[in-house]
């Protein structure tokens, strides 16, 4: 089997732990002719976040807490299928977990200061109203009465 193209980064110096995933293959639906009815080129990729040493304990908390809805009893389960080649869909596979745990382990944004909005700002845009609706009523017809 050939190796795949070296180890996949999720942030820094982590990187996916080959030896945790777990592969499986199966036969690929759309086309493709005979080939596709004798090889097994669809690939679904396995991974126990919840048991697993290779990320830190913050990072593995995080990932637990932001993809509880794609969990199933820890383990978080990528597909592809989209390359005719098998090689390819691993290569989808793991890129695509890379990032789904990059993102999932990804620091919480700064909390948002408030900040009021500037007078000037404020005045113009109330000015630009006032302006837009004369405009308005100049175009109505007049009581013809």
């Amino acid at each position: 089997m050939e190796d795949m193209s070296g180890p996949h980064v999720i942030r820094g110096s982590v990187s996916l732990p080959e030896a945790e995933l777990v592969w499986r293959f199966s036969r690929s639906s759309g086309p493709g002719g005979q080939h596709v009815n004798t090889t097994d080129t669809a690939v679904e990729l396995r991974f126990d976040l919840a048991r697993t040493e290779a990320l830190p304990e913050v990072w593995k908390q995080r990932a637990l807490e932001r993809l509880a809805g794609r969990l199933s009893g820890g383990v978080v389960t990528v597909r592809a299928s989209e390359h005719r080649s098998q090689w390819r869909n691993r290569e989808t596979a793991a890129v695509r977990l890379a990032a789904l745990l990059a993102e999932a382990t990804a620091p919480p944004p700064r909390p948002r200061r408030p900040t009021r909005v500037p007078r000037g700002i404020n005045e113009r845009r109330l000015r630009e109203k006032k302006e837009r609706s004369q405009t308005k009523r100049g175009r109505s017809p007049k009581n013809w009465d």
